[in-house]
């Protein structure tokens, strides 16, 4: 069985079972004759209940199959989904009205232990009996040690499962040494057996541009108060260092969000737009618009759309210089556009072309790049996705917010990025453009 099709066998497997916990549920509670009223209030909430549980296995990574290659690793995603999914069958039954209120709700304890016996149960009978083309995990361990070793014969005995080692290395191999490695061998997971010592090995690591490269560490005491488990071989857990990627689903997802935001943004904001425009005009001419060159993913050149807050010709002399407190060079009607973010509106022309997001970091210009690439550690990460109108340094910063501060927002977005961490920023910018704080 391919990838696909154990996605698609677990999706109509779940909605099954689901549906059969809730029948079975039933019969028990009415000694096996289900009254008419009841039937047709639980017929009436088949299609919400199912999605509910499915969306909430897809939360917990139920239909990836590289997340349930254990017992353990199954166990600890059914039970904290069929619980929330529980949850949600719940609030529906509630609030459904007249149409769902013959729901019984004494079936609900018994739907929860039916649908985790369910769900869980063919799963584990699938581990043990079938045979799917499990992604190829081509793992190099390194560190020295038992932990090592005993990872070692853990990830032997799990090949059924696409695990295979390529290698155990110490640590003294060095950066340039391990890359070598990692691409001759096409290695596509390293662990990490003892982080604490190799902090910054770790982060060199991770910091390096291998493409699909998955980073877990063997975690100290210290570590799992702050982290998660993500995967245990063996009896040794491991935690995952984030990779900032994120499914295409997702991708996908937030551009359709741009594309309609900035359709209903150029819409709300044509009056304020063409207020500001006029103002421009009335007070210092033309041109309304500047566009100037900036840095988007990639490293890719692109043109990006602004008022003109600024005189006319204002680095003519100067060159690329950052603006200061109190910038001479901005004009006065230039610095109410800019308190309250109105000069940065015409970059909904940005995002139409893909050249921008509503959420990611601040474009910068290609002077100031080539400077902060060469001076700022891992600079160049932030270059793996769009960049945004607005973002966490945006939010939590402001015009004086140095470089490298900046870039450690712009990497916490980049490596923990997910629609409610979007919600949340659009809210506080929000807040920002209200109190016109940060803007100078």
């Amino acid at each position: 069985m391919s990838r696909l099709r154990f996605r698609l066998f677990s999706l109509f497997a779940d909605a099954f079972f689901v549906n059969a916990a809730v029948i079975v549920a039933f019969l028990m509670r009415f000694m096996g004759q289900i009254p008419p009223g009841n039937l047709d209030a639980y017929l009436t909430l088949m299609p919400l209940l199912t999605l509910a549980y499915l969306t909430c296995g897809w939360l917990y990574n139920l239909y990836e199959p590289e997340q349930l290659d254990s017992p353990w690793a199954t166990t600890s995603r059914v039970f904290p989904a069929a619980i929330l999914g529980t949850l949600g069958l719940t609030a529906i039954a509630f609030l459904g009205g007249e149409g769902t209120a013959a729901f019984p709700r004494l079936t609900l304890p018994i739907i929860l232990i039916l649908s985790i016996a369910f769900l869980l149960g063919w799963r584990l009978l699938f581990l043990r009996f079938g045979k799917i083309n499990w992604p190829e995990q081509r793992t190099l361990i390194i560190g020295h040690g038992g932990i090592a070793h005993d990872l070692a014969t853990s990830i032997q005995e799990r090949t059924k499962w696409g695990w295979k080692l390529v290698g155990i290395i110490p640590s003294s191999y060095g950066q340039q040494r391990i890359n070598q490695i990692i691409v001759d061998s096409r290695v596509n997971r390293i662990i990490v057996a003892d982080p604490a010592q190799l902090r910054e090995f770790v982060e060199q690591l991770v910091l390096a541009e291998h493409a699909k490269l998955t980073v877990d560490v063997v975690p100290e005491l210290y570590e799992t108060f702050i982290g998660q488990t993500h995967t245990i071989i063996g009896d040794i857990p491991l935690m995952r260092i984030v990779s900032g990627n994120i499914p295409r689903y997702q991708r996908l997802l937030k551009r359709s969000v741009d594309l309609f935001g900035a359709l209903i943004l150029a819409i709300v904001a044509a009056p304020i737009m063409f207020f500001a425009a006029l103002l421009i005009l009335l007070s210092d001419g033309r041109p309304l618009f500047y566009k100037q060159k900036r840095v988007g993913r990639n490293q890719s050149l692109f043109w990006i759309f602004k008022f003109r807050t600024m005189v006319k010709n204002a680095e003519e002399l100067s060159g690329p210089v950052l603006a200061t407190e109190d910038d001479p060079r901005i004009t006065p009607v230039g610095r109410r556009l800019r308190k309250f973010r109105i000069d940065e509106l015409p970059q909904v022309i940005n995002i139409m072309r893909g050249e921008m997001s509503f959420i990611g970091p601040r474009p910068e210009r290609p002077e100031f790049v080539s400077q902060y690439l060469q001076e700022i550690p891992g600079y160049s990460e932030r270059f793996r996705i769009k960049p945004g109108v607005t973002g966490l340094a945006q939010t939590n910063g402001g015009y004086a917010t140095t470089p490298d501060r900046k870039l450690k927002y712009d990497l916490m977005y980049l490596y923990h990025q997910s629609l409610m961490l979007d919600a949340q920023i659009m809210v506080e910018t929000v807040k920002v453009i209200l109190s016109g704080r940060g803007a100078r």
